[in-house]
């Protein structure tokens, strides 16, 4: 895979979630088994997976677009992501499994870190 296509990849992964989760909070979280959101829950949610995501999402794509900073951009976007997987197995080691949606998150998660460490290289 090229370069520009893992970046772009990765960019529209950031996108799609950070615009989920600024329009469809509670979605978001009914994944996780939250089936409800308070206004403060609404926020951490916006602000974590929807303003967060759109940033990575813009920088990925600046990555992809002027190599200037491609290698910083990559290796920690995809570190962050690999951290992400981490914290999903170590959870699943001591609540003793994990569920599906999660599952489902850390596979991309430890996809999505390799590619952009990758497109880093």
């Amino acid at each position: 895979m090229g370069t520009h296509i893992a970046l772009a990849l990765g960019a529209l992964g950031f996108a799609l979630m950070g615009i989920g989760a600024l329009a469809f909070p509670a979605k978001v979280t009914m994944q996780f088994g939250i089936a409800t959101l308070n206004v403060d829950g609404r926020n951490e949610v916006r602000a974590v997976y929807g303003g967060f995501g759109l940033v990575i999402s813009g920088l990925l794509l600046m990555a992809a677009v002027d190599g200037t900073h491609r290698t910083g951009i990559a290796l920690t976007v995809g570190m962050a992501l690999l951290g992400m997987a981490l914290g999903r197995i170590v959870s699943g080691i001591v609540d003793r499994g994990i569920s599906r949606w999660p599952l489902t998150y850390m596979i991309v998660e430890l996809m999505g870190g390799a590619m952009l460490i990758y497109a880093a290289f």
